[in-house]
């Protein structure tokens, strides 16, 4: 090759024209002239550069000189060259070797004489093959202008495919004999005008007088049928049907086009030769197994024409469409050859019995394979009925299931072709975020009645039905995700960065080459580019998110305040409004509440926080009914907006608002324990010269201790068991996150999980109308300590009172007290002690009821199906204190210990 490198151009050319006509430099001087003049002249643009033309008339002419396994081996090398892409040129390459073999010595210039050529036989190492290859050519043949040409003819269709092989049902009139492509009296000013007229012939004339003009057929292999003498003329209907006239008839029948005895049966849906015409069975059998390929042709038709104007169908279903009439295009060409195959007969007067001849089992032969081909593409059109869009796309992607390998490559080529539009929109959208689906044929579909602050949430979503079968459903997710982001920087982060520095730029689906690649590789090639732009476009989102935004720490603040993880402010605050929250609730105001906030956070350590995250914390007062306190309708509040408002929804917020309540109503709890913790110890001391009031004030003690355990208890389940256990889950799920919907889900399944928890949820009613009993126990019997100790303080007081005077009295020098002062005074000491059984009585009372509203607690805990409340019953009645007390309690022990053996 290096060597050839280095010679020039007329040296290559001569070696050329040696190595074609096998003789000596000096014995070729005439063709190499011939060829220096064809390569420097300047009439070669003049000419169609129509290679199926060309490589017809050598065909043809290998036809003419009775060499039909040349022509079929040509015709496979033909086929072999164009599928490998080597030569970008060949129409050329064959212009010249016909050219080559021109006499230079004729006036006319016609590419006419082959001989020398073809002088030789071509090499017998490859099989011969139908014309209608495997893999579809797409030719830009312009057969409706090139019927211009025609002699006599009349109007075609304006179609490109859409009018070939629409002839009358009478059939074409025979063009005169000087047109015909090779005849000696052939026009000179165009070569290739002969071949052009079996694409563009009259439609007028009788079927049984001409057929169409055009290429000749590849003659099979395999031995030629019994000679039978063909009649060229069909006679007066009293004769048996000749085998040429069927033949005849076959051809426009494979057109969808009523023949002379061959016609289409409507109630049948049909082809069926006339009960009149005389025919044998054997023939009437052929005919009707050929029959059934005109059948084929007209459903594929008929459903790309009635298609091909549906605008309604989108550019999906037109993809199919054109792959059909590529199909049909091929199809075409086959008849064409076949109609030229006939026309050479007639003309030479060839009979029936020769090798070259048409017949009807040369017929079945060379329609085997179109056969097949067009049977896949009727049933794909059967299933592809009312699909549109990626549901298309995904019932062509079924039919490639196959163990053929014609037939997969066939389903693979529509599938190229289908699935074009459908990269075309994804790239659009993982690319630019741009969504321009006029007809809803993509899997992503876009509702523009949503606003901006639900975009995340409702303006996108997936059209399942739309997602093509050979896309999983991961990836679907990943390319929604993808151009969502892309849509949510720009209009609702307001971030005007292109989407081309936010990840690297994509070539776009240009040919159907991007197509068959990426969707036959899915798990390779279309997986990486659909996981590059997902990684890159989450990543620069969140970090969108967590710098400009601060979605991190807006999360901390929610877990800080509303749920009460800031100790200090928490506390200081509930000392603050204590004086405000225990009055009524129609006397508060907010401005007020405002002010006892702010001196909160300034005296705490949420002072340090940051002022972004401080504007947003406010006081809310919920809805007021008749009899609530300040402690029934405060509540705080924190302020979304912008784009963390995706993530703290307003359900969110909602149940955000839900949890505050019932910690704040615990968390009271705990502090009116506190205080009346404060008052007994307090009072202890004051109250001893008192002793009638020793066992009452012991009452009150062991009920507070049961109280303060019973508290303790659920404040351990929910700060730590709750709470902690799943702001640690939400925080490593969060730091894992690789795109906005992990954090989102993340965040629902906390809240989720601390209302199910928090007994808060639907199931758990019954549980948590119990634990409010046993608040509202907890503040009666504050209230009722209130009113003792009151009480007695009163009367302590009297009594100092009273000692105190009458020792005074007593340093006068005059009696303590007189005896009617101290008969009313042990009268008010006797009505007060006779006030005592009435408080025993009363704290009995009280305690009996809080007792029972515990051990029904503590039997709904144990017969619950979540272990970490069974687990909560344990440790409220660890001693077993409650169980001794009720029945129940033991027997539903004993049920939850069976229940966890079993399991285990």
């Amino acid at each position: 090759m290096a060597a050839l490198d280095q010679k020039s151009p007329n040296v290559l050319l001569q070696s050329l024209c040696c190595r074609i006509t096998g003789k000596s430099e000096a014995d070729v001087a005439h063709q190499f002239q011939y060829a220096v003049r064809v390569i420097g002249s300047n009439y070669a643009p003049t000419i169609e550069r129509d290679e199926f033309l060309v490589s017809e008339k050598i065909k043809k002419e290998l036809l003419k000189q009775r060499r039909e396994a040349d022509a079929a081996l040509f015709s496979e090398l033909h086929r072999k060259l164009q599928t490998q892409g080597v030569l970008k040129h060949r129409w050329s390459i064959l212009y010249l070797l016909l050219s080559l073999c021109e006499d230079p010595r004729k006036p006319s210039g016609r590419v006419g004489n082959y001989s020398a050529l073809f002088a030789q036989a071509l090499p017998r190492d490859a099989h011969s093959t139908p014309f209608y290859c495997a893999r579809p050519q797409s030719l830009p043949l312009s057969y409706p202008e090139r019927a211009a040409v025609a002699h006599n003819s009349t109007s075609m269709g304006t179609s490109g495919v859409s009018s070939l092989g629409m002839y009358s049902i009478n059939g074409p009139t025979p063009p005169p004999q000087s047109l015909l492509a090779g005849h000696p009296a052939q026009p000179a000013g165009d070569p290739l005008r002969g071949s052009r007229l079996a694409w563009a012939l009259p439609l007028t004339g009788s079927p049984s007088a001409s057929a169409p003009t055009s290429r000749a057929p590849v003659a099979p292999s395999g031995p030629a049928p019994r000679p039978i003498h063909r009649q060229r003329r069909d006679g007066d209907g009293s004769a048996e049907i000749s085998e040429a006239a069927l033949v005849r008839d076959i051809l426009y029948v494979f057109q969808g086009i009523d023949g002379k005895f061959i016609k289409m049966s409507a109630p049948e849906n049909c082809y069926k030769i006339d009960s009149k015409v005389p025919l044998c069975k054997s023939l009437c059998d052929t005919s009707s197994r050929l029959a059934e390929l005109g059948w084929l042709h007209n459903k594929v038709r008929k459903y790309t024409d009635s298609r091909s104007l549906d605008r309604a169908f989108g550019l999906v279903g037109q993809s199919f469409c054109a792959s059909l009439h590529q199909e049909l295009k091929e199809y075409y060409r086959l008849l064409s050859v076949l109609h030229s195959q006939l026309q050479v007969e007639d003309d030479q007067g060839v009979n029936i019995g020769g090798d070259s001849n048409l017949t009807l089992r040369r017929l079945l032969v060379w329609t085997y394979d179109p056969k097949v081909r067009l049977k896949t593409l009727a049933a794909l059109v059967d299933y592809c009925q009312g699909r549109k869009g990626g549901e298309l796309a995904s019932a062509v992607h079924a039919y490639g299931k196959t163990g053929d390998p014609h037939m997969r490559a066939l389903v693979q080529h529509i599938l190229s072709l289908v699935s074009h539009p459908i990269l075309n929109f994804l790239y659009r959208w993982i690319y630019d975020g741009e969504l321009e689906d006029t007809y809803h044929e993509f899997f992503v579909a876009s509702d523009p009645t949503v606003k901006t602050d639900r975009l995340w949430h409702d303006k996108y979503s997936l059209r399942k039905s739309m997602i093509p079968s050979f896309i999983t459903m991961d990836q679907a997710r990943k390319v929604l995700l993808i151009g969502k982001s892309i849509n949510f920087l720009h209009q609702v982060c307001h971030d005007r960065t292109p989407p081309g520095k936010i990840m690297p730029a994509s070539k776009s689906a240009d040919s159907l080459k991007d197509a068959v690649e990426l969707f036959t590789d899915l798990e390779g090639a279309f997986q990486e580019k659909i996981d590059a732009a997902y990684f890159e476009t989450s990543k620069y989102l969140l970090d969108v998110l967590n710098k400009n935004y601060l979605l991190l720490e807006h999360l901390q603040a929610m877990r800080r305040y509303l749920l009460l993880g800031q100790g200090d402010f928490i506390r200081h605050l509930m000392d603050l409004l204590k004086p405000e929250l225990a009055r009524p609730a129609t006397t508060l105001y907010q401005h007020n509440l405002t002010g006892i906030l702010e001196t909160a956070v300034r005296a705490t350590n949420a002072q340090f926080d940051s002022p972004e995250i401080l504007k947003r914390l406010d006081v809310r007062l919920l809805e007021v009914s008749p009899g609530d306190t300040g402690w029934d309708v405060f509540s705080l509040d924190y302020h979304v907006e912008g784009p963390i408002a995706t993530v703290f929804t307003r359900e969110c917020m909602a149940q955000y608002l839900r949890v505050f309540n019932f910690l704040w109503r615990a968390k009271r709890m705990e502090y009116t324990l506190t205080d009346i913790w404060k008052s007994q110890m307090c009072n202890a001391k004051l109250l001893k010269s008192m002793p009638e009031l020793s066992g009452v004030l012991h009452q009150c003690h062991i009920l507070a201790s049961e109280m303060v355990h019973f508290i303790h208890q659920m404040q351990y389940y929910i700060t730590f068991e709750v709470l902690e256990c799943s702001w640690d889950e939400l925080w490593n799920k969060v730091q894992r996150a690789q795109d906005l919907d992990h954090i989102i889900a993340a965040h629902d399944v906390f809240l989720d999980t601390v209302i199910s928890r928090c007994l808060l949820d639907t199931n758990n009613r019954s549980l948590l109308n119990q634990l409010r009993a046993v608040f509202d126990q907890i503040i009666e019997f504050q209230n009722a300590q209130e009113a003792l100790y009151r009480s007695a303080l009163e009367e302590l007081q009297l009594r100092l009172q009273f000692e105190d005077k009458k020792r005074q009295r007593q340093e006068e020098g005059e009696w303590g007290v007189t005896a009617e002062q101290e008969a009313e005074e042990n009268k008010r000491v006797q009505e007060f002690k006779d006030t005592i059984p009435k408080m025993c009585s009363q704290l009995r009372l009280l305690t009996h009821f809080y007792q029972g509203i515990v051990q029904e607690f503590l039997r709904l805990l144990m017969t619950s199906p979540d272990e970490s409340l069974q687990f909560l019953s344990f440790r409220l009645d660890f001693n077993e204190h409650y169980k001794a007390r009720d029945p129940r309690l033991r027997a539903s022990l004993g049920a939850t210990r069976g229940r966890r053996s079993s399991n285990i």
